[in-house]
């Protein structure tokens, strides 16, 4: 580790779940390409919550912390996906596997409640404690870099969200599903 990416974690302020952003997680990803190395710097492409993404990234990428993280997120994606599944009386795509508790738990844990905008804060705050797990004791090593960076998507995401506007977008989606499987039928 340089003592420029030290100074630069160092120099990051503390965030809690709900707090508001201090930097946009554009401005963050914009800076860390000046503290990390060429290798880590590689890195910050993984890190952002996108189904496809993890799903898709099943090699190892040559990080531990990236590849725990998007493991973590395919074992949340694919139980949620089974979940729906089975409340449609669908066959589940893939049986996720159940190596992660904590992921196949959120997961369940959201499936269970009726509201979706609960549902989505009840995974981001389950993912945010992922990252402090994963994170443990380790506050200046590039894997603090990355969890921030994911912290920072987290409370952006926190920020957009509109019960409003998000009930009457699910409204429309739930419809278009319905309309589309009745002209099936």
């Amino acid at each position: 580790m340089s003592s420029n990416q030290y100074y630069f974690i160092a120099s990051l302020p503390h965030i809690n779940y709900g707090d508001k952003p201090p930097i946009s997680s554009f401005e963050f990803r914009e800076q860390c390409g000046s503290f990390l190395n060429k290798r880590d710097a590689g890195f910050l492409r993984f890190c952002r919550y996108d189904a496809q993404l993890a799903i898709e990234t099943v090699k190892p990428t040559g990080s531990s912390f990236i590849d725990l993280l998007l493991h973590r997120e395919r074992i949340l994606y694919l139980t949620l996906a089974s979940l729906r599944a089975v409340k449609l009386n669908r066959p589940a795509v893939e049986d996720p596997p159940q190596d992660a508790p904590r992921a196949v738990a959120a997961a369940k844990a959201a499936f269970e409640m009726d509201d979706p905008l609960e549902a989505a804060l009840s995974i981001d705050r389950a993912r945010w404690g992922v990252l402090d797990e994963m994170i443990g004791i380790n506050f200046f090593g590039v894997n603090h870099v990355f969890a921030y960076l994911l912290k920072l998507q987290l409370l952006e995401r926190k920020q957009h969200f509109d019960t409003q506007k998000g009930f009457a977008a699910h409204q429309e989606l739930y419809d278009t599903i319905l309309n589309e499987y009745n002209s099936k039928v």
